[in-house]
């Protein structure tokens, strides 16, 4: 409704200015003849308009101010709930790069620990294996000196045994065989 008292006054206006230049055709002239110019419609429609849209112009520019309002209210609030998740959030990334900290020196520690145990059982291994090689080799040692032993008594044996017949004659033979029975308590 509005709009159509605001278009009939631009009308007017124009119709207005419009017969003017045509009163003064040589130019553009001024016409003061308030009925020509329809400055009373003018002037009512403007009133008209200024009354009524007072109103409505004043309701949407209170509205439109209070979404305005209310949009930064909400932009501040989000912006300080996300200032406060900021917050939050690089207290618990201090905390967790805190934590890989403690755990990484845990974990240096453990190692250096780890290394040390291994080197120590290395350590008690290599001498448990040299004196194990001792051992085995103490034992070889003893069971061929055994073995040479047997082979040397063996070898005597076989000495005497083939030399006896050539050495012992009748005579030497009933001596010792007298000696043994001696010697066994005999006589």
């Amino acid at each position: 409704m509005m709009g159509n008292f605001l278009s009939l006054a631009v009308d007017s206006s124009i119709a207005g200015l419009k017969l003017a230049e045509a009163v003064h055709e040589g130019g553009f002239g001024l016409n003061l003849n308030i009925l020509e110019t329809n400055l009373i419609n003018l002037l009512i429609v403007i009133g008209v308009v200024f009354y009524f849209g007072r109103k409505f112009l004043g309701k949407i520019l209170t509205e439109r101010r209070s979404d305005i309002e209310t949009a930064i209210a909400d932009a501040e609030k989000r912006r300080k709930e996300a200032a406060s998740a900021l917050a939050l959030q690089q207290q618990k990334l201090a905390q967790a790069q805190a934590e890989a900290d403690r755990i990484r020196a845990a974990a240096e520690v453990n190692a250096k620990a780890a290394g040390e145990a291994i080197l120590a059982q290395a350590v008690l291994d290599i001498q448990r294996l040299k004196e194990t090689a001792a051992q085995e080799t103490n034992t070889e040692q003893e069971r061929i000196i055994a073995e040479l032993r047997q082979r040397v008594a063996a070898l005597a044996i076989q000495k005497v045994e083939a030399d006896l017949p050539s050495l012992l004659n009748d005579s030497l033979q009933q001596q010792l065989v007298d000696r043994s029975i001696a010697g066994l308590g005999g006589r």
